[in-house]
């Protein structure tokens, strides 16, 4: 039986340190949140077993829980770069299938046709506005940059604010603004399901997304010209890295350990 509880502790290690090796491999990944293992103990009972004598027969996995704690905001000075301080999701479209995606990476481009998207090709979702830039509609939809105004200006920058407002500014010096970035948040984030590119997909557990404007109750401001960083500490993932490995080894000398009584015991029966 020790050969089988040391084995569970050996793959509880190796899940350990994969899950460390995850964080450490994103702690460049802008948007990334880093998981955490969690184990659990297995006791084999009875119903006439006495408590005083159970020995314990493992541990498992019982979940890998993620961290959304805010990762550091970094500067970097480009106009379509956007975080937010704060909670919220920027939620994306895809091309092709229309089924939505959540993020925090809000490195964003603008592609000839005038529609705002994440790096992966994926369309931002916002609310439509009126000329004040007030939200005209609480459904969001695909921003569309139109790349020339009514007066047959070409568009030439595009802004966006705190308040998550897209703003175009044409050649003849007008600026309007187009949509509002839309945020989600969730009534359990921890059921976000992870499908990598440093996105999520809402789930049963985690609930329908509940959509609003930056800076409005719970929702977070938009910083544009700053990217969320992971919230990897990798000085926290060197120390959880290393008692993982010193956990696989005590287990696996645990097994030596059994191997050479078994061992022991059979010679005498010689």
């Amino acid at each position: 039986m020790s050969f089988f509880t040391s084995l569970s502790g050996m793959r509880n290690a190796e899940t350990d340190l994969r899950v460390i090796s995850n964080n450490i491999a994103n702690a460049e990944t802008a948007g990334f949140k880093k998981s955490n293992a969690q184990f659990s103990d297995l006791v084999a009972t009875g119903g006439s077993t006495d408590p005083r004598t159970t020995p314990g027969i493992g541990a498992t996995v019982s979940s890998i829980s993620q961290d959304f704690g805010l990762g550091q905001l970094e500067q970097t000075g480009r106009v379509l770069d956007v975080a937010i301080n704060g909670d919220g999701f920027i939620a994306t479209a895809d091309g092709i299938s229309g089924d939505i995606t959540f993020t925090r990476n809000g490195n964003l481009q603008l592609i000839a046709t005038g529609e705002l998207q994440d790096a992966n090709g994926n369309f931002v979702q916002a609310f439509p506005v009126d000329a004040n830039g007030d939200t005209t509609s609480n459904v969001p939809n695909n921003v569309v940059v139109p790349t020339v105004n009514a007066a047959g200006s070409a568009l030439s920058t595009i802004s966006i604010d705190a308040r998550g407002i897209v703003g175009a500014t044409y050649s003849d010096g007008s600026n309007e603004p187009v949509a509002k970035i839309a945020l989600a948040s969730f009534a359990a984030t921890g059921g976000l399901r992870p499908i990598g590119q440093s996105k999520w997909e809402a789930t049963a557990d985690s609930g329908a997304p509940e959509y609003g404007e930056p800076g409005i109750g719970n929702f977070g401001q938009v910083l544009s010209g700053s990217l969320e960083r992971s919230n990897v500490d990798l000085a926290e993932e060197m120390v959880s890295l290393l008692t993982a490995q010193r956990n696989f080894q005590a287990n696996a000398r645990a097994i030596d350990t059994a191997t050479a009584i078994s061992q022991t015991v059979l010679n005498l029966q010689r």
